[in-house]
């Protein structure tokens, strides 16, 4: 086993356990449990199991940010036997206390009271956005390239720090979906020897709003209509469009989440923005302007419209698991922390674009993004309460070394992260809850409040003071304090003004459309068409043609054909900019790691070449599922191989692509009463219906398609032109692998999206 590379490490630890080398042939990641499960009912005593190999959960530290000793794995549960929450063994906990068999429960009943009014109060209020999330534990190692401009410890050389990362929709409640198209939040917590640092960003660098105090507006437009509570985590209504086409400075974020960029492939391939400019201090108090950027090793990808809205029906949970499984497999996901860094110039702008601008973007090409550091994540959560929902994030958590500017959006931001995490959490000791504690010694003089559990000691917690020794005394730069930077403010007037550099809301969003390829400026067309059909009021539609006007001619007039209404003319000159090819997702090929491969297989499928293939995907860093008509095994003793997907349970956009194995006959559930897929699909009779349905969605969504033997035949049988580009025939499987490998590093065979724009 390769013990330096943990992905190929992985990747052959679930290759053994697929030949039987060790354990269960499971072969995929997503196991319940550590332990096996028994048909019987256990009845030995035993003590809680560990976490799985691929989960971690917060350091046990103090409040106070010291380390305990404990194991993780014993601070929430230990013992044998069940007990009440005051650790009294129980002997019973199916049936409450009654006066009789089938007499009146008695009030006198303890553990019915404490287990029901426990239970009443489990769920605490969730976020009012980013409420769907998911995260991951990871080390983040700084370069020691950004010494120069910040004295940030976190970010020297070789550095390692804790981080824990949560990845969210915006809109929707905690029970959506997934695949809806939406901003992504990117937010990530390092514990560093300094303190806590929390870059709170997104998948979009760009806000709909300049200033936070439109931000509950903003919101309450994209939120359900009142009185219906309708639609649920989508922007395709009216009120969203109602604002976004008033606030035209929204039009940039607006652009961004109609392209691609709103419904990503995965959060592994995912950017991130920290959305403002920040300033850096450095260690002789010098300062710079910067832009945080994540940068992902996998690339930055995206699904298509149809596949997202099959998604959500299928699997709303796709983007959480996908994420949970890539880490239990050992594909973990890797971002590079890249700045783009400006002087501090007392106007804070650069090549003409205002930085305080929270609708802005710097062109990578202007200003290149510079590696400071590498992010892994490498762990799930133990538990997702505790940890994922729990986790409080706030922009103003910061570090010697990073300061904020007068960005308003920021501002605005800098008050409600603390003051929602009150509300969401209970009070002002959210900081203790596990995994929000600081890897630094905390040593404050806040006291008392809603769930404190720090033991503090002392008399006199206000300074100075004689009584406890002065203690605490105040730090200096020289002893590590935080020191804002010194930064002049110009004479001014109070006001209730934007500036005027915050006039231009449409230059930057024709930027990004022209930095778009053909088959992505289709992909935007389509998205607006698609939801602003949806709006039920005409004015909004047409007021939406009117920003378009001011973004790109053909964009309005192909869109306006689209809604069937006339493409009106720009209210002002369109801008002169220059393209930004950083922008667009597509030319480039990326690596392979944790994508998916679909293996169809049947009872007269070559079980070797299967089992070859499947190692041979193993070895790409990537996870073979094997589908087949029914589960269980193909082929008995030692050459089984395990089937992960049946027919009935499988649909293309599970998969990144899709090879055949055989002729694909059809199975003995494909008709319509057993299986409503089996209805729809062409080639019935020759080719099992769903997984000519399988196909012909793979073939539309641009997914590489492979074939050999008589798998080529079953290709034709669905309709699948074998000469169309991203078809790979060969005589062996792995020679269509390798090809297949080629087209998979490009996402998408692009060739196949038609282009008229």
């Amino acid at each position: 086993m390769n013990d330096s590379n943990p992905v190929k490490a992985a990747a052959e630890a679930v290759a053994g356990k697929l030949r039987g080398d060790a354990g269960p042939p499971e072969g995929v990641p997503g196991r319940p449990s550590p332990g096996t499960a028994t048909v019987e009912e256990p009845t030995e005593p035993t003590g809680p199991l560990p976490p799985k190999p691929d989960q971690s959960g917060p350091d046990t530290l103090s409040p106070t940010g010291q380390e305990t000793g404990a194991d993780q794995a014993d601070v929430a549960q230990s013992g044998e036997y069940l007990t009440t929450a005051q650790g009294a063994r129980l002997y019973d906990t199916d049936h409450s206390l009654k006066a009789g068999e089938r007499g009146p429960v008695l009030l006198q009943d303890h553990h019915l009271r404490e287990k029901i009014t426990h239970f009443d109060h489990e769920r605490i209020p969730e976020r009012v956005v980013h409420a769907r999330g998911a995260a991951a534990h990871g080390v983040f190692v700084g370069y020691g390239t950004a010494s120069n401009v910040t004295k940030a410890a976190f970010l020297g050389k070789d550095v390692r720090t804790p981080v824990f990362v949560r990845f969210s929709t915006v809109l929707g409640s905690r029970g959506s979906s997934d695949t809806v198209r939406d901003t992504r939040g990117f937010a990530t917590k390092f514990y560093t020897s300094e303190g806590v640092f929390d870059l709170v960003g997104n998948n979009i660098p760009v806000f709909f709003i300049q200033d936070a105090i439109k931000f509950p507006d903003i919101i309450h437009a994209g939120k359900p209509h009142p009185d219906r509570e309708i639609p649920q985590a989508q922007s395709a209504h009216d009120t969203f469009w109602d604002f976004v086409t008033l606030h035209t400075e929204a039009t940039h974020h607006t652009l961004w989440n109609m392209s691609d960029r709103g419904i990503p492939r995965s959060y592994r391939m995912m950017e991130g923005f920290g959305i403002h400019t920040f300033r850096l201090v450095d260690a002789e108090g010098a300062t710079t302007l910067v832009k945080f950027h994540w940068k992902p090793k996998l690339g930055v990808h995206s699904l298509v419209w149809e596949e997202a809205q099959i998604i959500n029906g299928m699997d709303p949970d796709f983007h959480r698991r996908d994420l949970a499984d890539a880490i239990e497999a050992g594909a973990y996901p890797q971002w590079e922390l890249g700045i783009q860094t400006f002087p501090d110039t007392p106007d804070q702008t650069f090549e003409g674009i205002d930085l305080l601008d929270p609708t802005n973007i710097v062109p990578e090409e202007l200003a290149p993004v510079q590696p400071i550091g590498l992010l892994t994540l490498n762990a799930n959560p133990s538990n997702y309460f505790a940890e994922t929902e729990q986790v409080a994030f706030h922009p103003g958590h910061l570090v010697p070394g990073i300061d904020i500017t007068d960005d308003p959006l920021l501002t605005g931001r800098l008050f409600s992260y603390l003051d929602t995490q009150i509300s969401r959490l209970g009070g002002p000791n959210f900081a203790q809850i596990p995994i929000n504690r600081t890897h630094a010694p905390v040593n404050d003089m806040l006291r008392d409040g809603m769930h404190q559990t720090a033991v503090h000691r002392g008399v006199a917690p206000y300074r100075p003071n004689s009584l406890d020794g002065g203690c605490p005394f105040q730090a200096g730069a020289a002893t590590g304090a935080y020191v804002e930077a010194p930064v002049e403010i110009p004479a001014a007037t109070k006001t209730r003004k934007a500036p005027a550099s915050f006039a231009d809301h449409f230059s930057q969003a024709r930027r990004f459309w022209l930095s778009m390829t053909p088959p992505e400026r289709e992909h935007i067309i389509a998205a607006y068409t698609f939801e602003l059909s949806k709006c039920y009021e005409q004015a909004i539609k047409e007021r939406a043609l009117r920003v378009l006007a001011n973004i790109d001619t053909q964009l309005c007039e192909e869109v306006a054909a689209g809604l069937g209404l006339p493409a009106p003319e720009a209210s002002e000159a369109l801008a002169s900019v220059e393209p930004s090819p950083a922008l667009s997702q597509i030319g480039r090929s990326w690596p392979l790691d944790g994508r998916i491969v679909g293996i169809v297989a049947g009872p007269d499928s070559d079980l070797a070449a299967i089992r070859s293939l499947r190692d041979a995907v193993l070895e790409a860093d990537m996870v073979p599922l094997v589908i087949a008509p029914v589960g269980g095994e193909l082929g008995d003793g030692d050459d089984a191989v395990t089937v992960q997907r049946t027919f009935a349970a499988a649909r293309s956009v599970e998969f990144d692509t899709v090879l055949l194995s055989g002729s694909v006959a059809p199975g003995s559930d494909a008709h319509g009463a057993r299986d409503a897929k089996a209805g729809h699909a062409l080639g019935a009779g020759r080719i099992d219906p769903r997984i000519s349905l399988m196909l012909s969605e793979a073939f539309r969504h641009g997914k590489a398609l492979g074939a050999w033997g008589d798998g080529v035949e079953a290709l034709r049988a669905a309709g699948i032109p074998v000469e169309a580009p991203g078809v790979v025939t060969a005589e062996g499987a792995d020679a269509v692998l390798r090809q297949v490998k080629e087209l998979l590093a490009l996402h998408r065979v692009w060739d196949r999206f038609p282009a008229t724009v």
